[in-house]
């Protein structure tokens, strides 16, 4: 499949045309254009930034996480069209945005060993950052592009297919979602509604981490993601759990 040299960044120097081994391991496919590759796992902080004119971030893998992001969602939905064929579209939304949300994102990049293919700032690998979830995340989409970009669809639904199997086993039910299972849980028993609040901010303006708070009747959970959505999401299921305990 033919590339746009836009999605590639070739001032990242000579040592592009030898892709990360780590990576193509993982992703199980020999780069044609290991350019791509070597940007899916360049994350912000080890960007070029500006140069030549390039705006700060050119370089990294943000356009690519841009691409995977819209690939995984199209490939899940498919095979879960496929997988559950007499289920309607509110089951299967509901299974789709467990299985592209971060937490799995970022749990299936870390079990492949992402972590260790990703490219970062010597400062943000001495703060932590290749655990951080949101950069997990970003860091599988953006790898999940760069498959597709350079192998077609075909490349990338052998990976998703392999690489999310356990979690797509796993969904015996469409799962509830957290926010309204905890508001079914107060109105079930005459409660005023969940109260979220933003905790904290985290983390550069980049790459901001929310930890969200959500409280009923003087119980309280909370959550930490890159989006606020995603934290009270994260919120609601800690707090379903305490209440269910």
């Amino acid at each position: 499949m033919a590339v746009r040299d836009t999605l590639v960044a070739p001032v990242l120097g000579h040592h592009l045309n030898q892709p990360p081994p780590v990576a193509e391991q993982i992703l199980g496919h020999h780069f044609a254009r290991p350019a791509l590759l070597r940007e899916a796992m360049t994350h912000r902080s080890a960007a070029p930034g500006v140069r030549g004119g390039r705006l700060k971030g050119a370089g990294s893998n943000e356009r690519l996480e841009f691409v995977g992001d819209r690939v995984l969602g199209l490939l899940i939905a498919e095979w879960l069209a496929e997988r559950f064929p007499h289920e309607q579209e509110g089951g299967l939304g509901r299974r789709l945005a467990q299985l592209v949300s971060q937490p799995v994102l970022a749990a299936i990049a870390d079990e492949a060993g992402l972590p260790a293919a990703l490219s970062v700032s010597p400062g943000e690998s001495r703060a932590g950052v290749r655990q951080r979830a949101t950069v997990l995340a970003d860091a599988m989409e953006a790898a999940i592009g760069a498959l597709y970009l350079d192998g077609g669809i075909e490349a990338a639904r052998r990976f998703v297919r392999r690489a999310w199997d356990a979690a797509m086993v796993a969904q015996a039910d469409p799962p509830q979602d957290a926010k309204t299972g905890l508001q079914e849980w107060a109105q079930a028993r005459g409660l005023n509604l969940p109260e979220y609040t933003v905790a904290a901010r985290e983390g550069p303006p980049h790459d901001p981490v929310f930890v969200i708070a959500v409280t009923i009747a003087d119980k309280t959970g909370d959550g930490r993601a890159g989006s606020k959505r995603a934290a009270e999401q994260l919120a609601a299921e800690n707090l379903l759990g305490k209440l269910k305990k």
